[in-house]
């Protein structure tokens, strides 16, 4: 063995070397020739850990070529073993395949290397490259001449590996304390940051600390902590991960003492969430019960590890969903032969459907579908921005207890499960009366459930709605007249009452006297006098509309002309002076004319009383997170061009070429690109020459015909002026129009 005080010059050489390069890799050709002298050794291999990757790279040059070996940072290899235990390793045969289980029992060497080559592996050392406690990587010394590595080869090994350390730190641009990277960012000054430290070493404690006192974000927190472990940072993002469902051994107790959660994607690939990543004794007990190769490891702050194992801070909440279904779980084996045992009052179950609504309103969805399926878990899916998503599974064995709880919710009868049923449930969310409308349909499977979240709150305000500004302005104008009738139409859900209400609340003064009748309320104003219609006690709108001509009004609004009845009723009530709005289910503006002439409304009376009809559809907006401008292709061009029409194309002033916008897809879209929705209109005016042809009773496409040369644009062309104005792209516009 070479003598100490030579020892110390070999490794004062070595740090020296290592200061005259920029990168390890430019040092290691004349790194080598040092190292392996010193052991006697035939072979030397530096893996470096990957930057913000679970894996290590060994890089080395032959001839002019750079080529890389990646070994994953697990129990499969030596590296990968000693990089997770962050232990030295010293393997006297490494093809005895009994002594590296004894070690741990997935430990394995991988001879493709020696197969590859002449070379044979016959002893290793293998140590970890640490640097203020984080790994840096791992040396790997082979092949020691005439016999073992001894302990102080170990002792020499851990001194070179401490050397690099040092200059892998610098290299991965990391940080010696966790929050050292916020005095770089002028955050918070080294002097505050060293005061607050040493006097607080509890690690929860310094974050709220930091964010408390100092008010550094979340995201600066989480940044300052990915630098300094070298791994991802997460936030808490429930819709994009779950906790992960696998044959996992450790109990929830653990992991939350521990702040350790396993969650995964939408791939169901695991990730293992860690408040202190470089705990490697920790990380080895979670992996030896884990039981799976493959994971990511990424670091969170301690309280978004809670929060992802079911501590969401209020205590009287319903809990986590996988906590409950856990729960539910639990007790399913004992219901497999009776599934209508499980109480509909059943503490897991209250908590399930609570969590279910929570989850509904906090996604900002309109619609939860509780799907039955044969010989399946139940499917949860919410419509979230106008698109159906899979949210949850319910075991089968407890479908029935789930409709049950719902329907008991609802004031619905739970013995009858022959017919549909109706009912509405008022449940209190975020401090927030919600109202829910509930419809249940028997299927062959079971009993089905559509739960519709109604919206609650204020008016949006009109200037708000995103109309084109030659519709907003033709709108204000017609509903300024003292008379009249206004008709908003489109599908379910294209936003015809937010519309109505946004209308109202622009006319809504004090001198105006309003009557509503809705069928439900679901947007309420001071001022307004708002009426619940009830159909099952004779309370139809055609009657609220005759009441509210007994009381004085200024404004009506019909909640929706169903029938001939009300659109009767609506027609004289604006010929006697009064402004009326209400909607209908027709798919445009011209065709709702002819709809209301087949009920058998007058050609005359309704062309006199209507001042303008409103069609609209929703259509899905681009996220503002990831939106990206591109410019047009051709097809696009042309597309644009055949659908708005080429004699009206020059308004729109694109000039040569056009630029359009997509989403790319990011955290807060989940990865669709959309986010959000808005309206495409298509307002039509009621002018002489328009009411000419009515009374004539003419056809869709001649009044059509003639609204255009009016004034109105058709939704396609509406959609288009918000697919150049950046709303959204044309993939949701052929959502509207169906072209291609």
């Amino acid at each position: 063995m070479i003598e100490a005080g030579n020892i110390d010059q070999k490794l004062q050489r070595i740090h020296q070397l290592l200061e005259g390069y920029p990168t390890l890799m430019d040092a290691y050709q004349h790194l080598e020739p040092l190292v392996l002298p010193l052991f006697k050794a035939a072979r030397m291999s530096i893996f470096q850990r990957r930057s913000q990757h679970q894996d290590l790279v060994a890089r080395f040059k032959t001839g002019k070529e750079t080529r890389e070996i990646k070994v994953p940072i697990s129990p499969q290899s030596i590296a990968g073993y000693v990089a997770m235990s962050q232990l030295p390793l010293v393997i006297s045969d490494p093809y005895d395949a009994h002594a590296l289980t004894m070690v741990h029992p997935r430990l394995r060497f991988a001879d493709k290397f020696d197969k590859s080559s002449a070379f044979v592996t016959r002893n290793i050392i293998c140590v970890p490259i640490l640097n203020a406690n984080v790994l840096m990587g791992v040396m790997q010394i082979i092949n020691k001449e005439g016999g073992d590595f001894s302990d102080d080869d170990l002792d020499l090994a851990k001194s070179v590996a401490e050397i690099l350390g040092n200059k892998f730190r610098y290299e991965l641009g990391g940080t010696q304390q966790p929050f050292q990277y916020l005095v770089h960012r002028n955050l918070i000054s080294d002097k505050d940051l060293k005061n607050l430290t040493d006097s607080t070493p509890d690690y929860k404690q310094l974050i709220q600390k930091l964010t408390s006192e100092h008010r550094i974000a979340e995201k600066e927190l989480g940044q300052a902590i990915s630098v300094h472990y070298q791994v991802p940072f997460l936030s808490y993002d429930p819709d994009k991960y779950q906790l992960f469902q696998g044959n996992s051994k450790l109990n929830l107790s653990y992991l939350k003492r521990n702040h350790v959660a396993v969650i995964a994607d939408a791939t169901e690939s695991p990730i293992l969430l860690m408040a202190e990543p470089n705990n490697a004794a920790l990380l080895m007990e979670i992996e030896s019960a884990l039981g799976i190769d493959g994971y990511e490891i990424c670091v969170a702050l301690p309280n978004t590890v809670l929060q992802y194992l079911g501590e969401s801070g209020a205590s009287n909440g319903p809990g986590e969903m996988d906590e409950i279904l856990d729960e539910i779980g639990g007790s399913a084996e004992e219901l497999e032969d009776n599934a209508d045992e499980m109480a509909d009052d059943a503490p897991a179950v209250v908590r399930l459907v609570s969590r279910i609504l929570h989850d509904a309103k906090r996604l900002n969805a309109s619609d939860i579908h509780v799907d039955p399926e044969k010989n399946g878990p139940t499917r949860v899916r919410m419509r979230i921005d106008g698109v159906c998503r899979d949210t949850t599974q319910v075991p089968a064995s407890h479908h029935s207890a789930v409709i049950a709880r719902i329907k008991i919710m609802a004031n619905l009868n739970i013995a009858e499960k022959r017919v549909p049923q109706d009912g509405k449930i008022a449940v209190k969310m975020s401090g927030q009366l919600v109202e829910v409308r509930v419809a249940t349909i028997p299927t062959v499977a079971g009993e089905g459930v559509v739960m519709r979240i109604l919206a609650s709150g204020g008016a949006m305000p009109l200037d708000k709605m995103n109309l084109a500004e030659r519709n907003l302005t033709s709108l204000k104008t017609m509903i300024k007249k003292p008379h009249g009738i206004l008709l908003v139409v489109g599908p379910t859900g294209s936003g015809k009452t937010t519309t109505l209400h946004a209308v109202l609340g622009f006319l809504n003064t004090p001198d105006k006297k309003i009557w509503t009748a809705e069928d439900p309320v679901e947007i309420t104003q001071a001022g307004l006098q708002q009426v619940q219609v009830s159909p099952k006690i004779g309370f139809t709108f055609a009657n609220a509309l005759r009441a509210f001509l007994r009381a004085d009004p200024d404004i009506i609004l019909i909640g929706e002309m169903r029938d001939k009845e009300t659109a009767h009723a609506g027609v004289e009530a604006s010929l006697t002076g009064h402004l009326v709005l209400s909607t209908l289910h027709t798919n445009s503006a011209p065709e709702t004319i002819t709809r209301l002439l087949d009920l058998g409304l007058d050609p005359v009376n309704f062309s006199d009383a209507c001042v303008g009809i409103l069609a609209q559809r929703l259509i899905r907006t681009i996220c503002k997170d990831c939106k990206e401008a591109y410019r047009a292709s051709d097809k696009e061009i042309a597309f644009l061009h055949r659908q708005y029409g080429e004699e009206y194309f020059d308004e729109l002033n694109t000039g040569e070429s056009i630029t359009l916008y997509r989403g790319k897809g990011c955290d807060a879209c989940g990865g669709t690109g959309y986010k959000g929705r808005t309206g495409v209109h298509e307002l039509l005016a009621m002018t002489p020459e328009l009411r000419s042809l009515i009374y004539k009773e003419a056809a869709v496409s001649e009044m059509k015909q003639q609204a255009m040369t009016d004034g109105m644009r058709t939704l396609i062309q509406d959609g288009i002026y918000k697919v150049l104005k950046g709303d959204t792209d044309i993939k949701q516009l052929q959502t509207i129009s169906g072209a291609e």
